[in-house]
């Protein structure tokens, strides 16, 4: 039986604010595309847990960024992340942020 598509996450859904926020909502979106990209290797209950979490973190991803300690969490959700997406090993090396 053929799995549903998701909706799509166009950037301008989420409202931009700063360079910053811009940068972890790109990273994020990142991750999702190469999450459904890659559905057929998860189940439809685990594709749609990260798909929830993820849209709850770009939903409150202004709030988020504002915390003190925000590049620190950030950074540990996106190392977990790219253990299952492998958006690190598909980004250009030569291009640094």
């Amino acid at each position: 039986m053929a799995r549903p598509l998701s909706r799509p996450h166009p950037a301008s859904e989420f409202p931009l604010s700063s360079p910053v926020t811009t940068f972890y909502r790109e990273e994020f979106l990142k991750h999702l595309e190469l999450l459904r990209m890659q559905r057929d290797c998860f189940s439809d209950t685990a594709l749609a847990s990260a798909e929830q979490a993820l849209d709850r973190i770009l939903q409150q991803l202004d709030a988020l960024c504002a915390r003190q300690n925000a590049g620190e969490v950030f950074s540990q959700i996106l190392a977990s992340l790219d253990c299952v997406t492998g958006v690190s090993s598909q980004s250009d090396r030569k291009t640094l942020h």
